[in-house]
């Protein structure tokens, strides 16, 4: 399962109507990389690929590969805009540390 809060949805719906083009669902996935070993990676997608899950169905569609699922499953995914920040924000209960940005993990 993933969380998206209200903002965060709010957001992807932004992007989707704005800027997406012809793309009409998100793919959240993770690659390695970053200063704690994995990186999260969201893309504009126009359809699944065959292994992805759906998640969010009823609101803006999220795919995520299997592999990824097994990293993140039980990721909220918020969203911040201030003075100082404007993104994603991830939080994963399977991190064992995440790196002060936020945007890499170790598990």
């Amino acid at each position: 399962m993933i969380h998206v809060t209200e903002k965060a949805q709010a957001e992807l719906e932004r992007i989707l109507r704005e800027e997406a083009g012809h793309a009409t669902a998100i793919r959240i996935g993770v690659r390695g990389g970053g200063c704690s070993g994995f990186s999260y990676v969201m893309d504009l997608v126009t359809a699944p690929n065959d292994d992805d899950q759906l998640f969010n169905a009823d609101r803006t569609p999220i795919y995520i590969d299997p592999k990824s699922l097994q990293l993140i499953q039980g990721l909220q995914i918020d969203f911040a805009s201030d003075l100082l920040n404007r993104g994603f924000k991830f939080s994963n209960p399977n991190a064992s540390q995440s790196c002060g940005c936020g945007t890499s993990f170790a598990v």
